[in-house]
Order: C-alpha cells, then sequence, then structure tokens
C-alpha cells in the first residue's frame, strides 16, 4: 500500500537554510523508489488558518519506505537545515481508505 509524505511549510524563518536544505535532500531520495506529486506548486488554501507559504507530496512504495527514508542518517541531516529555514507540518499518510473513526484517526509517535 503506498504512503505519502506531505510536507506544509508555514513560514520562511531562514531562506539560506532553506536554500542547504534543497541542496542536500535531492542525494538522500537517489535510488529510492519515490514519486514526487506535488513540490513548489501553485495551490490555495480552501480551507484552515493562514499562512502556508508551500505544500510537498511525495509518494512512497509503502509506510515502511517512507520511514526508512525519513529516519536515514542522510535525511536526518538534511532535515536540520529545513527545521533552520522554516516551520512545517509534515504528514506521513498511509494510501487507502477507512470508515472514520476519530478516536483511531490520529497516531502521534
Amino acid at each position: 500500500m503506498p504512503a505519502y509524505i506531505v510536507f506544509i511549510m508555514r513560514t520562511v524563518k531562514e531562506p539560506a537554510a532553506l536554500e542547504r536544505y534543497w541542496e542536500s535532500v535531492g542525494p538522500t531520495l537517489a535510488g529510492r523508489p519515490i514519486k514526487p506529486l506535488a513540490a513548489y506548486t501553485p495551490f490555495t488554501v480552501l480551507e484552515g488558518v493562514d499562512p502556508v507559504e508551500a505544500a510537498i507530496v511525495v509518494e512512497f512504495p509503502s509506510r515502511e519506505d517512507a520511514e526508512a527514508w525519513y529516519n536515514s542518517p542522510g535525511y536526518q541531516s538534511a532535515r536540520e537545515h529545513r527545521l533552520a529555514g522554516a516551520d512545517f507540518l509534515t504528514l506521513l499518510i498511509e494510501g487507502g481508505a477507512k470508515a472514520p473513526r476519530h478516536s483511531k484517526m490520529v497516531s502521534h509517535p
């Protein structure tokens, strides 16, 4: 079952740190079976609270693949630049659909 990592960039704090992130994140994805679905493309906030400066959606073959990439030493090193550069909301979402049950929908590590 595919899984998706969704990055929602709320506000930029340090543009130079984001530049370092963008330079360092590419190599962490090399050789991994990922599919970028949307990255820094135009968007519209239909509901919710601004600000949102950008959104990125990346598809992985499975939750395990997404977690392996996210937790890899290479990405964790690049991630430090992202965190220094901007405030993000980052989600890992499993593909598929289930009947909604609020108590079981949200999982926090």
